[in-house]
């Protein structure tokens, strides 16, 4: 069974920034361990041994990483804001790839739009998403249909799915984080319209 401090996850679970897994273990796949759930980005200072949940994360996350391998070859998650994604590149940075695919769907930037932005020599495909998930976003836009994984257990849906991602060609418009910036909107409220 892989353990995780074998893998480019290792060094986050070790800073303690991996929190609410709904997933977190072996896949189905051999040498390979899978998250599901947040990472920490940015933490809220500490008094004495008190624990404070951190200022914000990027949620929601779905990856996998390889046993021996610096790199995390596949990542998507929800960033409640744009502006955050500079935190998520420095606080990954090495465990990032040039060649890995990564999908950050964000609270406050045009339904339609679709982006492609460099940081350094990482690629991220931005995408939009308001009251939806990043697990349902991903199906979508992978071509998972939900019948493909009925049979498989939670190791094996996230295999699937994430593998399936890695094949998106995602050509969308690139454009640079500081247009970025401009161009996004106020950060939406996630519970406005929800009864009490």
């Amino acid at each position: 069974m892989t353990a995780i401090e074998n893998t480019a996850l290792g060094r986050l679970e070790k800073e303690g920034r991996l929190l609410n897994a709904v997933f977190k273990g072996a896949t189905t796949k051999p040498g390979r361990f899978g998250f599901r759930g947040d990472i920490a980005l940015k933490f809220q200072a500490q008094v004495a041994d008190e624990k404070r949940p951190p200022d914000y994360s990027i949620e929601q996350v779905l990856t996998v990483a390889q046993k021996g391998e610096n790199t995390i070859p596949v990542l998507a998650g929800y960033l409640h804001s744009f502006a955050y994604l500079t935190d998520f590149a420095e606080v990954l940075d090495a465990a990032l790839s040039p060649h890995g695919s990564y999908f950050i769907f964000c609270n406050n930037i045009d339904l339609l739009a679709k982006y492609r932005t460099k940081l350094g020599d990482i690629t991220f495909h931005v995408l939009p998403c308001d009251e939806s998930t990043v697990w349902k976003e991903m199906m979508y836009l992978a071509g998972v249909d939900k019948n493909d994984l009925k049979r498989l257990d939670a190791g094996g849906r996230l295999d699937c799915l994430l593998e399936a991602a890695q094949a998106v060609g995602a050509s969308f418009d690139e454009i640079s984080y500081e247009d970025g910036l401009k161009r996004m909107q106020p950060v939406k409220n996630r519970n406005e319209n929800r009864p009490v």
